[in-house]
């Protein structure tokens, strides 16, 4: 089987990567769309907010939705750690997109794990031969951020039903084929006593009557993801796009996947963050007088401190690449959730720190030139910063903590 050469990300600290098979020459495929149109485009952007549809548009032509499609449907069945190395390097070139390419990777996994199987058909055709991407209007704006379940599905007569409600965050939906958006039937949960009965997961078109994106997303970093908020007034739909199976087993590991894959996006941007300075510093920085050398790369200090952060993304590549090869094993049944979820949760930690360090600190060794806007080095960290939010990464240690002090084992959950 041919391997494919990935490119090293930063020199020899991050070399090589073989991968190889039809895996592999997508993801050279997806690297070459990567390199030639999106990472120099990607300042601009960020700068203009919106959903990227133009380069979304040349990663499907690459086959990229297709990876995680599982192998007996007719997709390409890409492994977990691979998975993690895809979101990381999308990352590199542009956080945003990378964000969107995730929800799709992990509802494919999800809804293929629970799924009817008729669904499951029409789905893998719908993604393999028509290049259909996914979108995600799950979160809603309740007391807490775990509340999902204020989106109402109202049964009707003929077997279809009707969602109303209203989303947040909400990534990727504006610009995917398919939205998977959650709902709850309080009849159906109410007629047979219980909660999990009445929950939905509805793929519904983007153009359905009722469904509107209301594109005021509007913060400080990952701006082309377009995560507004979405209403439904009266959005009709058909049940056999309920991708929830009411009997089926929910998959175990969905939310530490979750979070190995922001672990990946991080790590991506602050690896981005340091080629853009080390492409600068030899080029246009200027050396500090009492360093007494010809140019900025000669600085002890600048070598020191690009030195010190690389290693730490170094150490947050490996947590990454270790939770991806605990999830291939967890789902093999060679190791426990609980040692998966230790695992997820370490690389969150090790991939925030070295993020917001990597986008804060590396400019520093650019000097006040690198502030120039044309550059857009600010926004690495305006990315980092506001994807190291979506929860809070304090919680991750503490866990971790908890399990060493007393052995605990963290419950299935949204975020752990």
């Amino acid at each position: 089987m041919r391997d494919h050469p990935l490119p090293p990300l930063l020199r020899d600290l991050f070399p090589v990567r073989q991968v190889s098979g039809p895996v592999g020459a997508v993801m050279l495929r997806v690297q070459h769309v990567l390199d030639s149109e999106i990472a120099p485009t990607a300042a601009a952007r960020d700068r203009a907010g919106g959903y990227p549809h133009q380069v979304v548009a040349a990663l499907k032509a690459t086959g990229i939705l297709a990876l995680a499609v599982p192998c007996a449907w007719g997709g390409l069945g890409m492994a977990q750690d691979l998975s993690l190395e895809l979101m990381l390097r999308i990352a590199v070139a542009d956080p945003a997109v990378a964000q969107i390419y995730k929800v799709h990777d992990d509802l494919v996994r999800e809804i293929f794990a629970y799924a009817p199987p008729d669904l499951r058909q029409r789905l893998a055709h719908r993604i393999v031969h028509d290049h259909v991407i996914l979108g995600m209007a799950v979160a809603e704006n309740g007391r807490t951020a775990d509340g999902f379940l204020q989106t109402l599905a109202r049964p009707c007569p003929d077997g279809t039903h009707v969602l109303s409600g209203r989303k947040i965050y909400a990534t990727g939906a504006s610009g995917a084929d398919l939205i998977a958006v959650s709902s709850f039937d309080p009849v159906r949960a109410q007629r047979l006593g219980s909660v999990r009965a009445g929950v939905r997961m509805d793929l519904v078109p983007r153009n359905a009557p009722g469904l509107v994106f209301h594109h005021d997303w509007d913060r400080m970093g990952q701006r082309a993801t377009d995560s507004g908020t979405v209403t439904l007034a009266d959005v009709k739909v058909d049940g056999q796009w309920n991708a929830l199976d009411p009997d089926a087993a929910l998959p175990q590991h969905v939310a530490l996947r979750f979070q190995a894959g922001f672990s990946a996006i991080l790590t991506g941007i602050g690896i981005g963050a340091v080629r853009a300075v080390c492409a600068f510093v030899p080029a246009r920085a200027r050396p500090w007088g009492a360093a007494g050398v010809d140019s900025a790369d000669q600085d002890p200090y600048v070598r020191r401190l690009l030195g010190e952060i690389g290693a730490d993304l170094f150490a947050a590549y490996c947590s990454v690449m270790q939770a991806g090869t605990m999830l291939v094993q967890y789902e093999n049944g060679q190791v426990s959730r609980n040692a998966v979820a230790m695992a997820a949760s370490a690389a969150r930690s090790v991939a925030t720190r070295a993020a917001l360090r990597a986008a804060s600190d590396a400019p520093a060794a650019a000097g006040a030139r690198g502030t120039d806007n044309v550059n857009g080095l600010d926004r690495y960290w305006r990315d980092a910063r506001t994807l190291s939010l979506h929860d809070p990464v304090d919680w991750k240690n503490a866990e971790i903590g908890r399990h060493l002090l007393t052995g605990w084992e963290p419950e299935p959950g949204p975020y752990q």
